[in-house]
């Protein structure tokens, strides 16, 4: 008896402390992260994790230098002007960057760390569907000493979908106020978030189809800063490619370049950055350089 007693406390001790871990792996609140991580990273993602989830470092984030994003000169201005308006804890707003594919609108955003990473701002990457845990994310950042870009790209929703009317509420606080030192930059292709279609009046269409168009447009409305990215010009094009060209120091007399480039523009469909940035990485390839 005297050996058995023991053992038995011993392990209703253990049974508690399983117990208590058992809760902790199924708790549904996220876990804080390591303050130190905010300070040695700029870059993050939020990973669900059932009900949950967490704020990771990104080890090697995509470093874009601004004054390489040819053609988007007035758009560029004002994300500075907002973000450094955000960094030095002036008013700023949440920011949509919208327009046409390939036209820089992402990496605008990347660009912004090496620009103010040293000045506190910090970037959390979340898929558009993350944007609904923006209540549990913003509780790890609240009382944070740096700056949050919570960046979703390519947001849009589909005609049918109710949870726009969520983000709405979202980007606007809610009932909670929204921290001073979070803001939402999003990029998407579509100006308004959501396809807009011209349907003829029927049995089953809304007596008030404005409305609905209203309801709609009163998203995009919540970012107080839209930038346009339009489609490019054929020189703008141009610009871009030698703009790469010289960067690379590439061997290549501007006849060629420029025609090779157009050539490449055609087969692609496209004339855009992205569109240059990939005939350069062909170019580089076959002059034996590295691509940049």
């Amino acid at each position: 008896m005297t050996v058995e007693a023991p053992r038995e406390g011993a392990l209703r001790r253990l049974e508690g402390i399983l117990a208590r871990v058992e809760r902790l792996l199924d708790r549904r609140e996220p876990m804080p992260p390591d303050p130190a991580i905010f300070g040695t990273h700029r870059a993050f993602r939020w990973e669900r994790a059932g009900e949950g989830g967490r704020i990771v470092p990104i080890p090697h984030p995509h470093r874009v230098d601004l004054s390489g994003l040819v053609g988007i000169d007035g758009a560029k201005e004002e994300l500075l002007r907002n973000t450094e308006q955000f960094v030095s804890g002036l008013g700023a707003n949440h920011v949509l960057l919208w327009g046409e594919r390939g036209t820089g609108k992402s990496s605008c955003v990347k660009g912004l760390l090496p620009a103010f990473g040293p000045r506190g701002l910090r970037i959390v990457e979340l898929s558009r569907w993350d944007l609904f845990s923006f209540p549990k994310i913003v509780l790890q950042l609240r009382d944070l000493p740096f700056r949050f870009i919570l960046f979703c790209d390519d947001l849009s929703f589909d005609e049918g979908e109710a949870d726009f009317r969520g983000l709405k509420t979202l980007l606007d606080g809610g009932v909670e106020e929204r921290p001073e030192n979070v803001l939402i930059y999003a990029t998407s292709n579509r100006r308004h978030l959501m396809p807009e279609r011209r349907v003829a009046l029927g049995a089953e269409d809304e007596i008030h189809p404005e409305e609905a168009v209203s309801e709609k447009l009163s998203l995009s409305d919540r970012f107080g800063l839209q930038l346009g990215f339009y489609r490019f010009d054929q020189d703008t094009y141009l610009a871009i490619v030698e703009s790469y060209a010289r960067r690379l120091r590439l061997p290549v007399d501007p006849a060629t370049l420029r025609e090779e480039a157009l050539q490449w523009a055609l087969s692609a469909g496209s004339r855009s950055g992205r569109t240059a940035k990939q005939f350069i990485d062909d170019l580089a390839g076959r002059l034996g350089k590295r691509s940049p």
